[in-house]
């Protein structure tokens, strides 16, 4: 008798534990679907996937004009910094590969002597590139300031390896070093700004002047 009985109030527990995982697992379901449906009818509402200004804010918060100031000197500002000494120090890291003293042998770069101004890819001796010897021009102040700076973005297929002098009054002491040793050409004169204006401004107040006396003379000479 008591066998019979545990054998029919199994399976009738076992089909009540199944009813309630089932009637669990569809209201999680449902709440999923609502939920889901709730959230794109929200995002279409309040535009979340298009987001757009409105035509009337309700708060502007006016923010101050700020003047950019200068991103650092001009390479013709920086040579009128620095000096030749200057650049002595930094010629330091070239020396390994370069020599810049007159009849100095050619290394693993050519000698540098007389540099400033010469042609690019012209030193007797050296065997350069293919991209060095075909790239044409002299090397002048931008020319050697962009050189130094970054070689092989100045000139692709260059074999040189040194990755470039990123400080600007670095590339200016350098190059006025080299200027020293054999070169000599002129150094660009660095104006102020402030100077160009009014030197600027000078000179067309002279013209206006010119005009002005020129006219004054040909009308006399007319009524004359």
């Amino acid at each position: 008798m008591t066998n019979d009985n545990s054998s029919k109030s199994t399976p009738e527990a076992e089909t009540g534990s199944g009813d309630m995982f089932n009637t669990a697992a569809g209201w999680v379901l449902f709440a999923g679907v609502v939920g889901l449906g709730l959230s794109i009818l929200a995002s279409k509402y309040f535009h979340a996937d298009d987001p757009q200004r409105p035509e009337t804010l309700g708060y502007v918060i006016e923010l101050p004009d700020v003047e950019e100031g200068p991103s650092g000197p001009t390479f013709t500002e920086a040579l009128s910094m620095v000096t030749a000494a200057d650049g002595e120090r930094v010629f330091a890291k070239c020396s390994a590969c370069h020599s810049i003293e007159a009849g100095g042998a050619n290394g693993v770069g050519p000698n540098l002597h007389g540099i400033m101004g010469a042609p690019v890819g012209n030193v007797s001796g050296y065997s350069y590139s293919s991209a060095m010897a075909s790239f044409g021009g002299n090397w002048g102040w931008e020319e050697m300031n962009n050189w130094l700076d970054n070689p092989r973005g100045y000139m692709d297929g260059t074999k040189m390896g040194f990755a470039g002098l990123s400080s600007i009054e670095d590339r200016a002491a350098v190059s006025l070093y080299m200027n020293e040793n054999g070169s000599g050409i002129p150094v660009p004169e660095f104006v102020p700004p402030a100077e160009e204006a009014e030197e600027a401004a000078e000179g067309e107040a002279e013209a206006e002047q010119d005009v002005a006396e020129e006219t004054s003379e040909e009308t006399a000479a007319a009524e004359g």
